[in-house]
């Protein structure tokens, strides 16, 4: 039944990914979507042991928590890239990738910092969809538009965008303020991740059991939350995790990840710099 899955979501991407009109493809060959590229044996979008036993996968990919839904992440080649950048990147040199997304002021600047070399928007400020796929250095970073709601109950059409960086072996994804469960298509596009920032506050963006509910359709091996309002947004998201999701709280930062040190079992890692009550 897994392998059938596998099989028609590897169809369907490739049929999704002929339908859309994509930026010009990064040089880089992408691993996330390797099931597209290859024969349809992968399992695309479910966690699997394998990945996290490739020994070969040494490389580390540094991620330090800078606030709110901002991430500061460095790639083994030394690029540097911030998440829902709204100025603020943290210590260290001006990032070379920034992105951002639509949804508040507290995800996206309209006057980012000059020197940053690549400005990424999760939406179209001309209208219609975002569509980027570019190679810096020794990563390649593409986007899957999503919805998102206007405060009035209206719907703004593209609005937000997963960003996924592959860097070091590794599929890593930003779900940005995420306003709706993820359909096959969206899946298909996403491929696999390993690492996935997700949004736990319950209420600007998802409940918390739509969220869980996107994290178990993912299955990457390593959820790290975001964009939650104090403790109690943090806890009501833990509590509400399943027999999936093993809990940690980093002890460190930056948080050193890579193919080989991911763990076995589907992990929410805390990281340092949240604030307030952690989990124990």
């Amino acid at each position: 039944m897994m392998r059938s899955a596998g099989l028609a979501t590897a169809v369907l991407a490739v049929a999704v990914l002929a339908s859309i009109a994509l930026a010009p493809a990064a040089a880089l060959a992408s691993q996330c979507l390797a099931y597209v590229q290859g024969t349809p044996e992968a399992m695309p979008a479910r966690f699997s042991p394998v990945q996290a036993n490739n020994s070969q996968g040494t490389d580390t990919v540094e991620i330090t928590f800078v606030g709110h839904a901002t991430f500061r992440i460095r790639s083994p080649g030394g690029v540097v890239i911030a998440t829902d950048y709204t100025g603020h990147h943290g210590a260290g040199r001006v990032p070379d990738v920034v992105t951002m997304n639509h949804a508040h002021s507290s995800h996206y600047t309209d006057v980012p910092d000059p020197a940053i070399e690549h400005v990424l928007r999760g939406w179209n400020p001309q209208g219609g969809q975002a569509r980027h796929d570019l190679e810096v250095g020794d990563v390649r970073i593409r986007n899957v538009p999503t919805d998102i709601r206007g405060w009035s109950g209206t719907v703004e059409k593209h609005g937000n965008s997963i960003f996924i960086f592959e860097m070091a072996d590794l599929c890593i994804g930003h779900l940005g303020h995420l306003h709706h469960t993820l359909s096959r298509e969206d899946l298909a596009l996403i491929g696999r991740l390993d690492v996935v920032f997700a949004p736990v506050d319950g209420r600007y963006t998802m409940n918390v059991a739509a969220m869980v509910d996107v994290l178990e359709d993912l299955r990457a091996s390593l959820v790290i939350p975001m964009h939650f309002f104090g403790g109690a947004s943090l806890a009501q998201f833990v509590g509400a995790l399943t027999e999936t999701f093993e809990l940690r709280v980093a002890r460190d930062s930056p948080i050193r990840v890579s193919l080989a040190s991911l763990p076995r079992t589907p992990t929410v890692l805390i990281p340092q710099g949240y604030g307030g009550a952690l989990p124990q």
